[in-house]
């Protein structure tokens, strides 16, 4: 294939085809849309879709689709040919910029929340011309917006757009203030680092619960798990390196920045990481990612796991979202400086990010609020559910010495001295990571370290960047009108310093006793599940401020929160019909053969010498027949409350029942499940256990 700088980005229509396909007035004007916002003249769609199929075409294409990310949490695509009919019978690959701009898929079967009634089919898809377009084997995939034909968003894509937008908008005018007049844009950049496992493909396809619902439902603990630490940045296996280089390939051909790779605490584990790009960009790259993800693994007979919690008891996936802004020219605004006492540009846009956690804490809880990611957070490998912010000694020390009005000491460069001559001398940095924190400071950008593995980053960064647009905002409105640009300046940041700094805590996440000074001491929020915040999303102050920034409208957010909750009550609703089928065809059938083939063996060891007392099988016998009617009646009782979920009235409620009623009866049918697993000889066990899951990759 040669060198990787051969192939990078060879499947993109990216800015080196666009000057080399386009003529020169066409590139300027669809550069100036790009970079600027500004209306495309149809000419402009015309010559650029042109060119767009042309190299399409020459790499073997005969379709295209509109690529979008409805509500669903994946993405979407309707193929149409380039094919048109000639008079003489045969055909020509034509693509028009009409066609390039908008398209009209069916809308009818996605997500709306109510949006629109499942009659009203119309949807249209629009052009989001600052994603390259890309090749899918034979297809020309486009990224676009996805809307109703009423005119809502019905994508993930569109509030993500708003949102940048929202936070340019109020960013320049805190730049201007201090001065820049040359900036035209600030835009946000994230780099979301990915966490998955990969299993056996045997292993999967014998696993019912594996194969509905992405996660094992049943799994007794395996004699080894993650005690060891061995797995961590352990020499990667053969199988799994082969599936990396390819994966690789596959990546590097989309122009997808993939940088880091490395095994993950848990057995079986793994993380990619890429390079920072802009976040619509980066939003679009993941879910590619992931799809191309499970794609490589199929090819090598292997399984990609994404869920947040795949299996009990080892840590589960996370998707760290590495978010920062910077200007078109370069700048990092989020970056101190060597002295970042004396950066008050910066110092304000740190306070802006401080007020918007504080302020919209439940809404990056909500931002990534799934039935999946609840297993998640909290443990030992994730964030607790109580959002706080993490700043480290320097940057703490700073913003005490402001809010108090005395001189800011600064913190002692510590040179580490590692005891031998051989090895290099280096200044340590001055603050650690602190990887128990939900939004974590580390040098230039901010970590939000909650969301789960599989879902869309689009979600988080629409709250992250609207609640930064609305601190900004706010200290804009107050500093244009101020007499003294300096005093009203220390003000703002002195007083966002003590009416925020509730939300700063730098220490363990993991000690219970920070969950009750959370809630009790500082009145943060804690929302364990989906069902606990979800509701929040349309509190009046969430509602409002996603409006007044043009993120959403009030209809959008309310259909949001109802497809959502919708989404949570379903997946546990498949999950828990998936535990009573796998426990009435699956596990008390093998239990049972087990347990009757015991009892056959003392009735003939006892036929053979009646004096023996067969204690093992009679013991072992009656353990059996108790647990397997435990597992009965558990099962009885989970499939009757399924029954009654919809009875509980609207989604929210039904939601309430789910949380409160069926999470405690499957936790009680697997706990019953899990210990007949323990007693039961393996070849009648039906399905791969744990030990076989996490170490079956060589």
């Amino acid at each position: 294939m040669g060198t990787v700088s051969d192939y990078f980005g060879s499947m993109v229509f990216d800015d080196r085809m666009m000057r080399a396909k386009l003529s020169a007035d066409v590139y300027a004007s669809l550069r100036k849309t790009m970079d600027e916002g500004s209306e495309l003249d149809i000419r402009v769609a015309n010559a650029v879709a042109e060119a767009m199929k042309n190299w399409a075409v020459e790499k073997g294409a005969t379709h295209y689709t509109h690529w979008f990310q409805p509500l669903t949490g994946i993405t979407a695509e309707k193929h149409d040919s380039f094919i048109s009919p000639s008079p003489d019978g045969s055909v020509i690959m034509e693509f028009s910029g009409k066609e390039l701009i908008k398209g009209e898929p069916d809308a009818s079967s996605f997500p709306s929340g109510g949006l629109r009634a499942t009659f009203e089919a119309r949807g249209y898809t629009a052009w989001d011309p600052t994603s390259y377009a890309f090749l899918k084997g034979k297809t020309l995939c486009i990224p676009t917006a996805f809307c109703s034909y009423g005119g809502h968003a019905l994508d993930k894509k569109t509030p993500l757009l708003r949102s940048m937008e929202a936070l340019n908008r109020q960013a320049l005018r805190i730049l201007r203030l201090f001065g820049n007049r040359t900036a035209k844009r600030v835009v946000s950049s994230v780099g979301p680092e990915q966490e998955y496992f990969l299993i056996t493909k045997e292993m999967y396809d014998a696993r019912l619960d594996l194969r509905l619902t992405g996660r094992t439902l049943f799994g007794a603990k395996s004699p080894k798990g993650q005690e060891m630490d061995d797995h961590y940045f352990g020499v990667i296996k053969p199988r799994v390196a082969a599936y990396m280089e390819d994966l690789n390939q596959e990546l590097w051909k989309l122009g997808i920045l993939a940088k880091t790779e490395h095994n993950e605490v848990a057995p079986a584990q793994h993380e990619l990481a890429p390079i920072y790009t802009t976040t619509n960009i980066a939003t679009d790259h993941n879910q590619l990612t992931m799809e191309i993800m499970q794609k490589v693994a199929a090819k090598h007979g292997l399984v990609c796991l994404l869920h947040e919690k795949p299996f009990a008891g080892v840590n589960g996936s996370g998707k760290h979202n590495n978010w920062s802004i910077a200007t078109d020219e370069g700048q990092n605004l989020l970056s101190p400086g060597a002295t970042p006492y004396e950066n008050a540009q910066f110092l304000l846009f740190l306070c802006a990010v401080i007020q918007a956690v504080d302020d919209y804490q439940d809404l990056l809880r909500i931002s990534v609020a799934t039935a999946g990611n609840d297993h998640r957070l909290g443990a030992n490998e994730a964030p607790p559910a109580v959002v706080s912010v993490f700043l480290g000694e320097e940057l703490t020390g700073v913003l005490e010495a402001i809010e108090t009005d005395t001189p800011y000491q600064g913190v002692q460069k510590t040179q580490m001295k590692l005891g031998a001559d051989v090895l290099p001398k280096f200044n340590r940095d001055t603050t650690d990571r602190n990887r128990t924190s939900p939004f974590a400071f580390t040098g230039n950008k901010f970590e939000f370290r909650m969301l789960g593995s599989s879902n869309s980053i689009a979600c988080a960064n629409i709250m992250l960047n609207s609640a930064v647009a609305e601190s900004l905002k706010k200290y804009a409105d107050r500093l244009e009108g101020a007499a003294d640009f300096k005093t009203a300046l220390h003000e703002t940041i002195q007083e966002t310093v003590k009416d925020h700094k509730r939300i700063i805590f730098n220490g363990n996440g993991y000690d219970g006793s920070w969950i009750q000074e959370a809630t009790e001491k500082r009145g943060l929020r804690n929302y364990p599940t989906t069902a606990d915040c979800m509701p929040h999303l349309l509190d009046r102050k969430n509602v409002e401020m996603l409006t007044s920034q043009g993120v959403y409208s009030e209809e959008e957010l309310k259909s949001r929160c109802e497809i959502m909750l919708e989404n949570y009550c379903k997946t546990i609703v498949i999950e828990a019909n998936t535990m009573v089928d796998m426990a009435k065809t699956q596990i008390l059938p093998a239990v049972e053969a087990y347990s009757q083939d015991v009892a056959k063996a003392a009735a003939a060891k006892k036929a053979l010498d009646p004096s023996l007392a067969c204690l093992y099988e009679t013991g072992l016998v009656r353990k059996l027949s108790a647990l397997t009617d435990r597992i009965a009646e558990k099962t009885e009782e989970l499939a009757t409350a399924l029954l009654s979920v919809e009875d509980a009235g609207n989604i929210e409620a039904q939601s309430m029942r789910i949380r409160d009623r069926i999470l405690g009866l499957m936790g009680e049918l697997r706990l019953a499940c899990d210990e007949a697993e323990t007693m039961t000889a393996k070849k009648y066990w039906p399905f791969p256990s744990y030990a076989d899951l996490l170490f079956s990759v060589k």
